[in-house]
């Protein structure tokens, strides 16, 4: 068999035959479906020329050419969609206060290098900061817009996080709020989030972010057993009020069908009660304390404090935000919503594509 051609069985090269009666050539989707294909595909001959291999398959005698520099793109293994730790950078505190990905929004608005930068940042790191944006309500919305689409949820389009007299979450006090993610009794969990600063006159109230997936890994390395248990066993968050009862059962660190890490759900405050064995129960809180406490090490929360006009853009599947606390009589106001990260993903694919 030919050397190009030595990684790849017949069905495989059939099935991603480029040619025209096998791919509709307006739009690259496939006209055909498994099924429609001989069960017994055999190689009847290959000719090579320069770049091209072409490929006669037995028994209907159907012809594909394919280009060696094509072939040779999908020996090398790739990550996928790109969600998953095997795709990102991952980092401490220290590592990340380097490279954080930083813009003014004007050069973000104008410049098509600096837009790409900051959405590359939030892919890989999982999160980037814009400064000088209006200091006008609804802001928030707009910068989403340049990148997507608005994650509509029972809370709105966009919520508002300031402290109120009747708060129905702790987010609305002045109270600490440890690491965690937002939303893990949703299904799909909104995957990107933006907080957007209108107002912060207060001492304390500084913003904090820990790389989820550094975390996991850490557990896994330092502690197998416990990685097992949280990979494995699902968790019942929940949340309602007179509108909405939300509920989704998922593990605290989600991983692929390879075993790669691609999401963390971990947020105390929505976990319910886990209907386990007893011993299951006892493995599975062993287990949630290792990662609580490699989460809460100080070398892997990076803090930094929003000011008025500030907005960082965050991947909610894999970092965990947090906040210090502040005085109550002072002034804070965030607005904030979410979004999609595959919206993201395919906007930095456009604007690399044209760069």
């Amino acid at each position: 068999m030919s050397a190009a051609l030595s990684p790849f069985p017949p069905i495989w090269l059939r099935d991603n035959c480029p040619c025209p009666q096998c791919r509709d050539p307006r739009n690259g989707q496939k006209l055909f479906g498994i099924t429609d294909l001989p069960a017994e595909l055999e190689l009847l001959d290959v000719t090579e020329s320069g770049e091209s291999v072409s490929v006669t398959f037995a028994p209907d005698g159907h012809r594909a050419d394919f280009s060696r520099s094509w072939l040779e793109a999908q020996r090398v293994a790739d990550h996928g969609d790109g969600r998953t730790e095997r795709a990102k950078q991952l980092w401490s505190a220290t590592e990340v206060a380097e490279l954080v990905p930083v813009a003014e929004w004007a050069a973000y608005g104008d410049e098509v290098a600096t837009r790409a930068r900051v959405l590359r940042g939030v892919r890989d790191l999982g999160f980037a900061v814009l400064h000088g944006t209006p200091v006008v309500e609804e802001t928030v919305l707009r910068i989403a817009e340049t990148f997507g689409f608005t994650r509509e949820t029972n809370y709105g389009r966009l919520f508002d996080v300031r402290v109120e007299a009747k708060p129905n979450n702790l987010a609305f006090t002045g109270l600490a709020i440890a690491p965690h993610t937002d939303n893990p009794y949703r299904d799909p969990v909104p995957t990107l989030q933006l907080l957007h600063c209108l107002d912060n006159a207060v001492d304390g109230g500084e913003s904090g972010l820990v790389d989820g997936f550094q975390a996991a890994d850490l557990l896994r390395r330092e502690d197998p057993e416990s990685f097992a248990i949280l990979t494995s066993i699902p968790v019942p968050f929940a949340w309602s009020d007179d509108t909405a009862s939300l509920r989704a059962d998922r593990p605290l660190i989600e991983v692929d069908a390879t075993g790669a890490v691609r999401e963390i759900r971990f947020n105390n405050r929505s976990m319910q009660a886990l209907r386990l064995t007893a011993a299951q129960s006892e493995a599975f809180y062993t287990a949630y304390r290792a990662f609580a406490e490699i989460v809460l090490r100080p070398e892997l929360l990076f803090t930094f404090r929003l000011e008025a006009g500030d907005c960082v853009i965050f991947d909610n599947t894999r970092l965990l935000h947090a906040r210090t606390a502040f005085a109550e009589s002072g002034s804070r106001h965030l607005q904030g919503c979410y979004a999609d990260l595959d919206s993201l993903l395919s906007t930095l694919a456009t604007l690399e594509a044209r760069s």
